[in-house]
Parts: C-alpha cells; structure tokens; sequence
C-alpha cells in the first residue's frame, strides 16, 4: 500500500506561517520567512495588505510634500514604517512624523510609540475597520499626539479627519474635517491643497 501524496511543490512554495500557540510576536515580523512587504502584526495575528489603489499612493505623496514642505529639524518624515506599541502589535501606518533623533540609520525597521509626534492612516476597502476603529484606539493608548484618517470622499479627492490625543480620556478627540484644503499650525505648520493629489506638477 502506497502512502498518500504529500503536498504538491506548488502548494510547498505557498504554504502560510502557522501561528504558534497565543499569537506572534512583535519581532516575528522581522523572521518569518516570506512574509509579503507591509505586512502589519495587530493583536498578535498578520495582516496582509492587498494591491493598494492609486487613490492611496497620490495621497500618500500629497500628504509626504505637505509634511515636510515645513518640517522642523527635530522631526522626520517616513512611510509605511511599524510602530512596535508592544508585544503583540506592530501596526504600519501610512505616513508618520517622528522625532529626527529617534533614527538610528538605514537599518531601522520601526519605532518606539513615543518616539511618534503623528500617525496617518489612508483608508482602503479592505483596511476600513481597522483604519477607523482598531489601529486608532491602539495608536491613543500609546499616547500618540496626533492621528490622522484621510478617505476618498465622492468625487475621488482625500478628505482628512484630525484627531488630538486627550490625556484626561486617554482617547482621541476630533479637532477637524478637512475637503479641499489641510491646513493646520499642529505638531507644526501643514498646508496642503487636497484638490492636487492627481495634478503632481502640471
């Protein structure tokens, strides 16, 4: 009797990380193998971006020209980098403003919670829940300052929702809807005309 087929080379090449008992683990993101570019660890489970839409790449750009149009020198600009909040959550948001001093050169893969002065998520259809609700309730009990949501609103353009930390609720407050135009005077000086994010120099 001949033993059942093992699996095909195809299914080998493709087969997914099994969890081990009580989840992974904030620096698992950097070992498993294969792991696809921007994956995000939240609640000790993976989560694996899908193809993004150019909606989310021209607002990132946007919104990276108005960070750093006027960035003081104790503050960095960086995208898609992991903010590793504690043992079991690593979330990746879009756009984030750090302290200059916390890069420790090219080799860095994350950030420490205080180290985060802003952290900007661009909602797409598969991250909605969690753009909306899970990272941002994370990101306020680490005590980040400043969160922004940007969402496409009907006719294609980002629309950007401001929120404030408050230490008094340890929760986010909303201090602004923004269509059109961002301007704000905190973490510091932001100007950006919304309504550019498809004209890129034209």
């Amino acid at each position: 009797m001949s033993a059942a087929p093992g699996p095909s080379l195809e299914q080998q090449r493709y087969r997914w990380p099994v969890p081990p008992e009580g989840g992974w683990k904030a620096d698992d993101l950097d070992r498993i193998p294969g792991l696809p570019p921007h994956t995000e660890l939240i609640d000790g489970s993976l989560v694996l971006r899908s193809p993004q839409r150019k909606f989310h790449t021209r607002t990132m750009w946007l919104l990276e020209q108005a960070l750093l149009a006027h960035l003081p020198p104790d503050l960095d600009v960086d995208r898609e980098m992991t903010i590793r909040i504690d043992e079991r959550n690593r979330p990746e948001p879009d756009l984030l403003v750090h302290r200059a001093d916390a890069d420790t050169g090219a080799d860095r893969i994350w950030y420490e919670p205080e180290d985060v002065v802003l952290a900007v998520e661009v909602v797409s259809p598969d991250s909605r829940d969690r753009d909306r609700d899970v990272k941002p309730r994370k990101y306020a009990a680490a005590g980040i300052r400043h969160f922004w949501r940007v969402e496409a609103d009907a006719s294609g353009l980002p629309t950007v929702y401001v929120y404030e930390f408050d230490p008094a609720l340890k929760a986010y407050t909303p201090t602004g809807i923004h269509h059109n135009r961002l301007k704000r005077d905190v973490p510091y000086l932001i100007d950006a005309d919304l309504t550019g994010i498809y004209r890129r120099g034209r």
